[in-house]
């Protein structure tokens, strides 16, 4: 019952406000958010990457309004991507983006502007050996992220795209993704959506998901599952070998400081692992986020209001 208040709460000013004023915010912000800047971050990632694990960044910001903070966003990948370069840790660690930050929502030119943006990164990525992945945001956004993505795939065909299977269009985006070379990550979506485009039930949710990894395990493409759910991390295997895939044919993705002994448990038997490694000042909108996904998170966060629990 409380995951469409928390999600009504990550885009509202107000809570921004009362959530990050709380003193216990900070210490379980630690838990999946990987540092406030780049330096942490970056301290994480050698981490996980000496782990045998693969990573994602995220520099953490959406909805931007204005140009001014669209182009820093876009300097702050071109940093991360130098950083990244300098590590020599191209095969191992991408990034994901988020188009909103890039100016897409601009009242005017806001497609343009993202494309320009994004495309300077992707040719960041592209010399230091790695690539970009399109995050999916809300409905109204996935006509114009798909679209960047064609253009993207021009001169980087390894971008990869992100769906989500509450979506009702998500099998036709599947089918149309599911060609060679494709990277796509599915995940159950994680934005409040209304009921004319999107599912509600969670049943419902599930069905669409197996639906349409079904259909990018039988397809040209590379599939990354993103999930923590046990049950889709079976099918997903099963559905690997029934279409004859071999590990590093298809990955997994999970979260930073979600599950990690299932992430190191996967990647000890030779799945390849990559966790989303979020990094940022801006975390308010992704934290909410991840406490409306699950109850065992909210429940975390929750117990630390308690001294001693």
């Amino acid at each position: 019952m409380l995951g469409p208040v928390l999600l009504a709460a990550s885009r509202s000013d107000r809570m921004r406000r009362i959530v990050a004023a709380a003193p216990v915010t900070r210490p379980v912000v630690d838990r999946f958010v990987a540092g406030d800047e780049l330096r942490p971050a970056m301290a994480n990632v050698r981490a996980l990457t000496a782990a045998g694990l693969e990573v994602t960044l995220d520099h953490l910001g959406e909805d931007v309004t204005d140009r001014v903070t669209a182009n820093a966003t876009r300097d702050a990948y071109l940093r991360l991507l130098e950083a990244i370069a300098a590590e020599g840790l191209g095969k191992h660690a991408e990034v994901s983006v988020k188009l909103s930050a890039f100016g897409q929502a601009l009242p005017v030119d806001g497609h343009d502007i993202a494309l320009e943006n994004v495309r300077e990164v992707a040719e960041a990525a592209t010399a230091a050996g790695t690539t970009v992945t399109l995050d999916m945001e809300d409905h109204t956004t996935v006509d114009s992220t798909l679209a960047i993505l064609d253009e993207l795939r021009k001169e980087h065909p390894g971008t990869g795209a992100v769906v989500q299977s509450y979506l009702f269009r998500t099998e036709d985006d599947c089918r149309r993704l599911a060609t060679p070379g494709s990277r796509v990550r599915l995940v159950k979506g994680a934005y409040k959506e209304p009921a004319s485009v999107a599912y509600q039930d969670k049943r419902e949710v599930d069905r669409a998901y197996v639906r349409c990894l079904k259909i990018l395990m039988a397809g040209g493409g590379y599939p990354m599952i993103g999930s923590h759910d046990p049950r889709m991390i079976a099918i997903g295997q099963d559905l690997a070998r029934r279409n004859g895939r071999q590990p590093g044919d298809y990955e997994f993705q999970m979260l930073f400081g979600i599950r990690t002994a299932e992430q190191r448990r996967l990647a000890a038997e030779g799945e390849r692992m990559r966790i989303y490694v979020p990094y940022g000042a801006d975390w308010y909108g992704y934290f909410m986020r991840r406490l409306a996904e699950r109850p065992a998170n909210l429940a975390f966060f929750l117990r630390s209001f308690v001294p001693g629990a």
